[in-house]
């Protein structure tokens, strides 16, 4: 997957926001939170790193390609060490994993709000 793919793919997720943080990081959130940051670099291999499941993440940090996410492997953030270790298709379902995972953490108030979650009907 390229990197335009990527990005084209997060931002299609519903209620997904961009920014780019610390200078060079592409980061997709969602309510405020993040789901999955792209560096691209310059020279050398992009990398993306997004949530995975708490029962998966060992899993997936032993194949090859991918790692404990650097300063978020404790919150179960794996990082794809380069975007040709996968197939287009197993990203962008663990993509769109992360962010079901992130969204699941929201209040509901937020799910509400961003469309993600329908309004309960008002009691009289």
């Amino acid at each position: 997957m390229t990197p335009a793919a990527l990005r084209a793919f997060c931002l299609k997720l519903p209620a997904a926001t961009y920014d780019l943080k610390w200078g060079q990081d592409h980061v997709y959130s969602v309510g405020g939170k993040m789901f999955a940051v792209v560096f691209e670099a310059r020279k050398g291999a992009e990398t993306v790193s997004f949530k995975v499941d708490d029962g998966r993440f060992l899993e997936l940090t032993d194949r090859p390609g991918l790692v404990p996410a650097p300063y978020l492997a404790r919150a179960k953030w794996v990082q794809l060490t380069s975007l040709a270790a996968l197939g287009d298709a197993e990203l962008k379902a663990l993509l769109a994993r992360s962010h079901a995972l992130v969204c699941a953490k929201l209040t509901r108030a937020d799910r509400v709000r961003l469309g993600l979650e329908a309004a309960a009907p008002k009691k009289r």
